[in-house]
């Protein structure tokens, strides 16, 4: 249930063998990826559980089960930065039930993201999948 834009991250990762490889593209979709203005990088928007300073910022256009969802996020450390953009592709573009439905551990253990972040980096992602969904079963009703 991925979005076009996480399936051409997981073909990529796919070519890549080796897995420093893959950590610079994650890098990579971070520095690529349009920031979060200063003026929302407000306690509201901070993710907690992230061993970086993380916000997420949502941006959903209508209403109830339908709506569309997408976010801005942001970190002071570009491997956090990469993996918010990994995050965005994700779900980026799905409708919030859609949002609600997607396992995002599984998606993420496509990437092999889960054997090669650590504990305190898989907190994190972890973290922000939660606040995700709590944007979207908010905006779903």
């Amino acid at each position: 249930m991925a979005s076009a834009a996480f399936e051409e991250i997981a073909d990529t990762f796919e070519f890549l063998d080796d897995w420093e490889d893959r950590y610079r593209h994650v890098i990579e979709l971070g520095r690529a990826m349009e920031g979060l203005d200063p003026a929302l990088q407000v306690p509201a928007t901070k993710v907690d559980g992230c061993a970086s300073q993380v916000w997420l910022h949502p941006r959903i256009e209508g209403t109830g089960p339908a709506a569309q969802y997408d976010f801005r996020g942001e970190s002071d450390a570009m491997i956090v930065r990469g993996l918010i953009a990994v995050l965005h592709a994700l779900y980026s573009g799905l409708s919030v039930a859609e949002v609600l439905k997607v396992d995002a551990h599984a998606e993420l253990a496509r990437l092999g993201l889960d054997e090669h972040l650590s504990a305190q980096r898989s907190n994190g992602v972890r973290a922000m999948v939660q606040r995700i969904r709590e944007q979207a079963a908010e905006a779903a009703g």
